[in-house]
């Protein structure tokens, strides 16, 4: 996972498309002919065998399938047999070769072989045989280190279900796709598929033999074939266990070993056990069992077995949830305990995550739980699915995304996995228990009459109408509109103004795409994947949304609003309250560079920007914390653009203030506000591009290289820094600004740092920070950036530290999200999130699922490397630390003359060899309005926490 291919893009997705769809009718596929290939790494041609030492015989790839691998790193038809086992793995690209590998696999089940839909008839291509010992050869070598099966267990057990290696069963994929083939070809099959694909049983083979039945003079004679082989593979998923189908595996395991003994108490149990919970619990104990062992010193092929064993333990533990329906409340909290075990057995979570949460889904003792601790359970439930979710994203998602550009079929592997697994019945579950909790709180999202709304949870409060937009393909490639309503499987890096958004992924809560939504009280909840679909049906209408200050999330037909819902819209919204930002108290005089240290709160607004104010506030404060830096003024940037434009005969100030009085113009003559809009962006744009090539004034430049030597102990060019924007308009008490304005990242050449100013200067004119300061401040035009520089810190590890608790809502607890590398968390990231409550000690709200993570080296620009999960992030030691800072600012902070606020604090900070470093300091800035309206108060249930509730409540 992560790595280049978390950025990997096609060169030319219409050739690759076109190569794919020509493959699809061609005999030989992506193959050029049949040859041997000897051990002395020559080939000869099919009917001259290698003449001394016995060689494989398969087919040659086509050149331009090479010459694609070669280019874009795409790797097409597949033959596994003499391929280098270093070279399948690919670790270089995040083992992306492996991943295209499986995801091709999906494909020719899903589409009558892809690209070898005639190739599958090609004699010779591929020998099954060699494929299967091949595939045996590569897992005892990769197998053999210790430290590649530990934090690559999920990958490599995932992948045991797709590559050969002689004891593969790929039954359940098999049943799904066969089930997909058959209702593509004969729509009527559609009811029957989607049970199969959603919630398959036993009694699924009698309906598809009764379905056959019944349209046998009507089905296509070409897919009774395919329904029978449906009905075969069923019958084998479903058929009862028996000791013989372990025993292979058995054998190979080291006597006496941990995974013997157990497995030996397996088999003996488990025939013994007749009900199906009894039975998937051993199930999940035994399963793992063997992950916590599969890394201990031994043979490979006992690995091998144990990888082997765990996959069929699976498929065993599928067929027994398939058979169990939990009757009471209590039944349903101990299935849904075990289904996560299993989950984490079977690599969904890592098996630090589990022992976190493990005691937040333990079983009640009594024969009744609070209302309250119900809904502690049923939101720890839900997380865990969604974690198990985000395994499954993190690993496969790049790969995804890059053959989507292709072949959009591909973007059915991610749920192909999903539902494939045991998170299909741990969500079912879930999804149970939450109905219980919404009925006995009186709780109820009411979202388009779609099912599972009990999936959908609010994440921020506000309301929204607007044009429903269901988003499938990547968010990055939309226009965006401030009127319309985003249903995203992510959200998008650099988010402008939406009317509201919904996403599958959360992200994390204190991203900036999250804190500019609540700042602004845009509507923000979570769905599930099978809600997105759902959703897809509303695409294009004009819907109402809101989501209340406790996460009740309302969607519905703009026709069916109440009049208390129409009224909230009779307001003109340029009447809206917003902020007017001052500036006459800008200091535009003495333009100088100043050492951080100069600097502190009071000068906010004044002579530079929050940023700089309250980060040289912090070097007072905890000097031995906070890097050194230097800080260019209001005035300095205002010394720039009072020079002539080159070739014009006005300066760049008076350019930009005749901009902005040609927009008033054009209201005063009754323009609409999205033509005036529309002609801002665009004459803003043109000023940008003067900014960015604007000269520079030779007393800063000099001034520039003597202060890198007097702070920075080192000439320009010799120290990487980081280039940051720090406005006028951002970071203030009523707004956020995050993450609108230009980062200049780890530069360490001359040119590219004075280029790296220029840049900055411009970015408050970019559409996105334009489009978010005329939403929300009445004066955008008056933007000053200042800017700060600092010695670039190659952190270990860095995130956001929110002085409040964001889901508790009090002020007391302390929320931390954590990435590892630099720049954690604040881009949307999937972060390691902690609550740090004051009451209940720290709970882990969710572990990192991010592919990949940025370092800086010490020669510049930046490097992405792959992430891997199966340690934490944030140690005990780091979390207690991140405690005493917070505890710290939260006492200090307010006292400082400037600061304008008494909190909470939004605190962006990172370790590096264990010593912490802050890096800013800001309001954390929610929108009250939403929080206090009327309606949104009036939606949010009011329920009894200390109410109790029969565990023979049923579900």
């Amino acid at each position: 996972m992560g790595g280049p291919d978390s950025t990997a893009q096609v060169s030319n997705p219409e050739a690759v498309q076109a190569m794919v769809e020509r493959y699809k009718t061609d005999p030989r596929g992506p193959y050029l002919d049949i040859r041997w290939f000897c051990q002395d790494g020559t080939n000869r041609p099919a009917r001259d065998p290698c003449p001394n030492k016995p060689g494989n015989q398969h087919a040659r790839l086509k050149d331009e399938v090479i010459a694609l691998a070669k280019k874009d790193h795409i790797f097409l038809g597949q033959i596994l047999t003499n391929t280098p086992h270093k070279d399948f793995w690919d670790a270089d690209k995040s083992q992306s070769r492996l991943k295209q590998y499986q995801l091709e696999q999906y494909l020719r089940r899903m589409d009558d072989g892809w690209i070898n839909r005639r190739a599958q008839f090609y004699r010779g291509a591929i020998q099954v045989e060699d494929e299967h010992a091949w595939g045996i050869d590569f897992y005892q070598w990769l197998l053999t280190d210790p430290e590649r099966v530990v934090p690559s267990f999920f990958l490599i057990r995932q992948s045991a279900r797709d590559v050969p290696h002689a004891t593969d069963d790929q039954t359940t994929q098999l049943v799904r796709s066969l089930s997909k083939v058959i209702s593509d070809a004969y729509p009527a099959f559609q009811d029957l598929r989607i049970k199969i694909h959603g919630t398959p049983d036993e009694s699924d083979i009698q309906q598809v033999r009764n379905f056959q039945e019944n349209n046998r003079s009507k089905i296509p004679e070409s897919l009774h074939s395919k329904i029978d082989q449906l009905i075969r593979e069923m019958t084998v998923m479903y058929k009862p266990f028996e000791v013989s189908d372990f025993e292979g595996y058995v054998s190979k395991l080291t006597t006496g070993s941990p995974a013997a003994r157990q497995m030996a108490f397996f088999l003996e149990r488990y025939p013994q056990l007749t009900c199906p919970n009894e039975r998937c619990k051993l199930i999940s104990h035994t399963a793992m069992v063997i992950r916590q062992h599969i890394s201990t010193p031994g043979r490979s092929t006992a690995r091998l077995a144990m990888l082997d064993l765990s996959t069929q333990l699976e498929d065993l533990m599928l067929q027994e949830a398939s058979r169990w329906r939990a009757g009471t409340l209590d039944e349903l909290l101990f299935q849904i305990h075990y289904f996560a075990e299993a989950a984490t057995a079977f690599g969904f979570l890592e098996q630090w995550e589990w022992q976190e949460v493990r005691p937040r889904l333990q079983l009640p003792l009594q024969g009744t739980m609070t209302l309250e601790a119900l809904a502690e359970f049923s939101e720890q439930a839900r997380n865990v699915t969604e974690w198990g979710s985000g395994m499954v994203r993190a690993h496969y998602m790049p790969v995804i995304q890059l053959y989507q550009d292709f072949e959009p079929m591909a973007a059915g592997f991610f749920d192909d996995r999903i539902r494939s697994s045991v998170l299909l019945y741990l969500g079912q579950a879930v999804s149970r228990l939450g109905d219980v909790f919404a009925r006995e709180a009186g709780f109820a999202n009411q979202v388009m009459n779609i099912k599972d709304q009990s999936a959908i949870r609010g994440l921020n409060p506000g309301y929204a109408l607007g044009e429903l937009i269901i988003v499938t393909g990547e968010p990055e490639k939309v226009t965006l509109s401030p009127d319309k309503i985003y249903v995203f499987h992510h959200p998008p890096e650099n988010l402008k103004p939406v009317g509201g958004i919904m996403t599958v992924t959360e992200g994390n809560l204190v991203s900036h795409v999250q804190l500019l939504a609540r700042n602004l009280a845009i509507p923000n909840a979570v769905v599930s994947t099978d809600n997105m679909n759902a959703l897809k049906a509303f695409h294009g209408k004009q819907v109402f949304y809101a989501v209340s200050n406790k996460g009740t999330v309302i969607m519905k037909a703009m026709g069916s609003m109440d009049n208390t819902e129409r009224n909230l819209f009779k307001v003109d919204k340029r009447k809206e309250e917003r902020i007017l930002v001052p500036v006459h108290q800008i200091t535009l005089e003495n333009p100088r560079i100043y050492n951080l240290r100069e600097v502190n709160s009071s000068h906010s607004g004044k002579l530079c920007g929050p940023k700089a104010a309250n980060l040289g506030q912090l070097k007072k404060m905890f000097p031995q914390n906070v890097v050194e830096g230097l800080v260019l003024p209001f005035s300095v940037f205002r010394q720039h653009m009072d020079q002539m434009i080159p070739g014009q005969s006005m300066t760049y100030w008076v350019k930009m203030n005749s901009i902005f009085d040609a927009g008033e113009t054009m209201r005063k003559q009754g323009k609409s506000e999205s033509e005036v809009e529309t002609f801002l962006i665009s004459e803003l744009e043109a000023l940008r591009v003067l900014i960015r090539k604007m000269p520079l004034l030779p007393s800063m430049t000099t001034d520039l290289m003597l202060q890198f030597n007097a702070v920075f102990k080192a000439p320009i060019g010799k120290v990487p820094v980081f280039i940051r924007s720090d406005t006028n308009m951002e970071d203030l008490k009523e707004f956020t600004g995050a993450g609108l304005n230009l980062t200049v990242f780890n530069v360490l050449d001359e040119e590219k740092i004075l280029q790296g100013i220029r840049d900055v200067w411009a970015s408050p004119y970019t559409e996105r920070s334009f489009r978010w300061r005329q939403r929300y401040l009445r004066n955008p035009e008056n933007v000053y950036p200042s800017i700060l520089i600092i010695p670039s810190v190659n952190a270990d590890n860095s995130g956001v530290l929110i002085t409040k608790g964001v889901t508790t809502g009090r002020d007391e607890d302390v929320t931390v999200a954590f990435n590892k590398g630099v720049g954690g968390a604040v881009d949307g990231q999937a972060a390691e999130s902690w609550l740090l409550a004051a009451r209940e000690g720290y709970k882990l709200l969710a572990p990192a699922r991010e592919a990949s993570f940025l370092t800086i080296p010490a020669s510049g620009g930046s490097k992405r490397q792959q992430a891997v999960f199966d340690r934490r992030i944030l140690s005990p030691g780091a979390l207690q630390e991140l405690q005493v800072i917070s505890s710290c600012m939260r006492s200090e902070l307010p006292k400082v003359p400037g600061m304008g606020t008494t909190g909470p604090f939004d605190i962006e900070l990172g370790f590096k060899d264990d010593h912490l470093w802050l890096f800013q300091v800001r309001p954390f800035v929610e929108n009250k309005q939403a929080a206090a309206s009327d309606y949104l108060t009036r939606i949010t249930p009011t329920f009894d926490p200390k109410r109790m509730i029969s565990l023979q409540t049923k579900p």
